[in-house]
């Protein structure tokens, strides 16, 4: 079967999870709204160029990370579940302070500036999803960091498990220690006492 007849299904699927846009509109939006397949490795976005796309995701995983003191530490992962690829580098148009790569085959819905507001005028019901994603995205990252900073290294290790279980066999642990601000090592033994406590 076709990839771009595939890619846009799922994109129909994605739309169809929005009550306020109508059948009909799913149609019409299909097949103005751009999804890209990118291959695993690809970087979406570098240190220090400004964006001129942002992203959502469809299917696959994107991570993003900055380098401090020359190592890699891992701020966000951005998988089918969870919020757009986007940051306020986008909006304002300066320069990125961190690196989005695919750490899978992805396909991703791809907004640009000028295609945005266009699509905004044609579809008003855009802007309410946009709205609501966004909302939930604040009220997420919000928890998290509210988590983060309350939770000791174990707990927040036993609440990534909850939360983002569909990571847990997609990520290297090097990075989901990073991501958790701890070291691989520190991880491993946090591992090691849940497993001998269960």
């Amino acid at each position: 079967m076709d990839q771009e007849f595939l890619n846009k299904e799922e994109l129909k699927k994605f739309l169809a999870t929005f009550p306020i846009i109508s059948a009909d509109k799913i149609e019409q939006l299909t097949k103005v709204i751009p999804t890209i397949s990118i291959k695993k490795g690809t970087y979406l976005l570098k240190e220090g160029e400004v964006p001129k796309a942002c992203y959502y995701v469809l299917k696959g995983l994107v991570r993003q990370f900055q380098i401090v003191d020359g190592n890699e530490r891992t701020t966000a992962f951005y998988s089918e579940k969870h919020a757009a690829v986007s940051s306020k580098h986008f909006i304002d148009q300066t320069k990125s302070t961190f690196y989005l790569v695919c750490s899978e085959d992805c396909l991703l819905i791809k907004g640009e500036l000028g295609a945005e507001v266009e699509h905004y005028n044609q579809f008003p019901e855009l802007m309410e999803v946009t709205k609501v994603m966004l909302e939930n995205d604040l009220n997420q990252t919000k928890e998290n960091l509210s988590d983060f900073i309350t939770s000791s290294p174990k707990d927040r290790y036993l609440t990534f498990l909850k939360k983002r279980s569909e990571l847990q066999n997609r990520v290297p642990l090097h990075q989901v220690a990073s991501f958790l601000g701890m070291t691989a090592e520190s991880l491993s033994r946090i591992r090691k006492r849940i497993v001998s406590t269960d």
